[in-house]
């Protein structure tokens, strides 16, 4: 287990195919699931992504040809179309969700959809939980990643299972699609041009590397600097400054700020107790938790728990 797994655990895609039946040029579609991230497939032919003008973007448009998966960062509506311009149209375009139920205007797709010049793959994430919010603070408005490495032998498989129309075929979309999604990540992650979160280029480091897979495989243990020096078989003052070098705060801090993530999330379920959210991430008592919680959020679990209950409601 280490950062990247955590962020992802619990994010799943909800997956739809777009060909023949609204793809025929002139064609536009606007994506209103209000997604975190949505995930683009071009399988057949091309499009250009254009953003919401007010999403950190500018509204520039971005061409997505085949060959390339594109990400796009949410949760505001965006347009696909076949032309940068489509947004001059006397027509507006398509509303279009990644749902299953499209009224015969997208949804799961089938052998004629797959016969249309255009043809795209899509997957809503949305994303709920403070864990893997920090994935999205990190990415920017629109990603867009050749797929010529891990995440290209799944173009294949996609029209396969597609043409096949086999039992369970849209689960199996959809995991495709989480496969994807990871493998169009660390592709944009390690690229020179990018800007991961620290502790991704840390992962790979002799001597931050253990340390941050041991929080995260065990936030609940009693660590100290000592023993997270001993998981990378380092000493005490070498861990902290190389670990601070690279991930911009000492070891025991980016602990806590990871383990308050966890708790952030654990207090969204209505079964656990503060007692029991304390005990499972690495605290003996409920006091020390709630002390160290209110440090880092601004308020105490009870209160943010009342809080985001009252948001969902």
């Amino acid at each position: 287990m280490d950062p990247f797994d955590d962020l992802l655990r619990g994010v799943r895609a909800d997956g739809a195919v777009f060909g023949r039946s609204v793809l025929s040029p002139p064609w536009a579609l606007r994506f209103t699931d209000g997604a975190s991230m949505t995930l683009c497939v071009p399988l057949r032919g091309e499009g250009w992504i254009i953003p919401p003008g007010d999403g950190g973007d500018g509204g520039r448009p971005h061409a997505v040809r085949l060959g390339e998966v594109a990400i796009v960062r949410g949760p505001e509506p965006f347009v696909f179309a076949d032309d940068p311009g489509a947004a001059a149209r006397p027509h507006p375009p398509l509303d279009v969700r990644c749902g299953r139920e499209q009224g015969g205007r997208g949804g799961s797709g089938g052998r004629g959809e797959l016969d249309g010049r255009t043809v795209l793959m899509a997957g809503a994430y949305h994303v709920r939980g403070e864990v893997p919010r920090r994935l999205l603070r990190v990415l920017p408005p629109v990603v867009v990643v050749a797929d010529h490495h891990d995440c290209g032998p799944l173009r294949d498989y996609f029209e396969t299972q597609l043409a096949a129309e086999r039992p369970g075929r849209q689960i199996v979309l959809d995991r495709l699609l989480d496969w994807l999604l990871v493998c169009t990540l660390r592709e944009w992650f390690d690229r020179p041009e990018s800007v991961p979160p620290a502790w991704y280029r840390a992962l790979g480091d002799d001597v931050a590397g253990p340390a941050l897979r041991a929080m995260h495989e065990a936030p609940d243990r009693p660590w100290t600097l000592t023993s997270l020096a001993a998981e990378a078989r380092v000493s005490r003052t070498t861990l902290a400054k190389r670990f601070t070098e690279l991930v911009g705060e000492p070891p025991l801090a980016y602990l806590t700020e990871w383990r308050m993530a966890l708790a952030a999330d654990l207090l969204t379920e209505p079964a656990t107790t503060v007692d029991s959210v304390a005990r499972r991430v690495g605290y003996a008592d409920a006091f020390g938790f709630s002390t160290a919680f209110k440090r880092v959020r601004g308020m105490s679990p009870t209160a943010y728990r009342k809080e985001v209950t009252a948001v969902g409601a």
